[in-house]
């Protein structure tokens, strides 16, 4: 084989290597091993090996905690940040049921049935956040169903109200508790949804964005109130 000739490239810089050694008065210590069923003090947290009831625990708390920002409605992140979609679908439940006017083949319900407010909310919620998305909010849309839904929770206990009431009677009086209590929860949904989805819209496009939420509300608040049971 030739020689390797200095001059040639890289062969200066191998020959530097070749000449690199561990000096004698260096010690390297150290453990390479690492024990199998050694975990770091740093490790996430795995919800697989939770009990199931701790699980479920933690949801509804979490839950809960998203119930009480809407009853108390300020500028949080709290329903922005752990959006979910059980709140929604409980409240969603919830008021289908209670505005069930009868059984399904009757012919004098006095209420829409289960599907057809299940189909207004939800579709009514999904085209407020893409009217959202579309006029240029910052937030994700589920984030947007999630705040939407969880703002049904004041009709959804108006209608509790209204149930209660219409069960002492249906006469001028019923009606005019009826109007003012779902008035006040209108009110009290429009504002909520609005202080957690304003600061997402542009400046000049939030009028834009909370009239369709004010008539998505104001139509949930029709059904409650010319609702009569059978």
């Amino acid at each position: 084989a030739p020689p390797l000739r200095a001059d040639r490239p890289g062969v200066a810089q191998f020959a530097e290597l070749a000449d690199m050694s561990l000096s004698g008065d260096i010690t390297v210590e150290g453990e390479i091993t690492v024990p199998v069923g050694a975990a770091s003090p740093d490790e996430d947290f795995s919800t697989l090996d939770e009990p199931v009831r701790e699980t479920i625990m933690r949801d509804l708390k979490a839950v809960g905690k998203k119930f009480v920002h809407v009853m108390y409605p300020r500028k949080s992140s709290a329903l922005l940040r752990d959006w979910d979609l059980w709140g929604p679908l409980v409240l969603c439940v919830s008021l289908a049921l209670m505005l069930q006017g009868g059984s399904a083949d009757s012919k004098e319900d006095g209420g829409p049935q289960f599907a057809e407010v299940f189909v207004i909310i939800w579709f009514g919620a999904v085209v407020i956040t893409l009217n959202s998305k579309l006029l240029g909010g910052t937030i994700s849309f589920f984030q947007s169903l999630c705040v939407l839904g969880y703002c049904v929770l004041p009709l959804t206990v108006a209608m509790l109200v209204c149930r209660l009431v219409l069960l002492a009677g249906s006469g001028t009086v019923s009606f005019i508790v009826r109007l003012l209590v779902v008035l006040a929860m209108f009110a009290w949904s429009t504002l909520a949804s609005t202080a957690f989805l304003a600061d997402s819209q542009p400046p000049n496009r939030k009028a834009l964005v909370v009239y369709p939420i004010f008539l998505f509300y104001f139509v949930i608040s029709w059904m409650i109130l010319t609702f009569t049971p059978q």
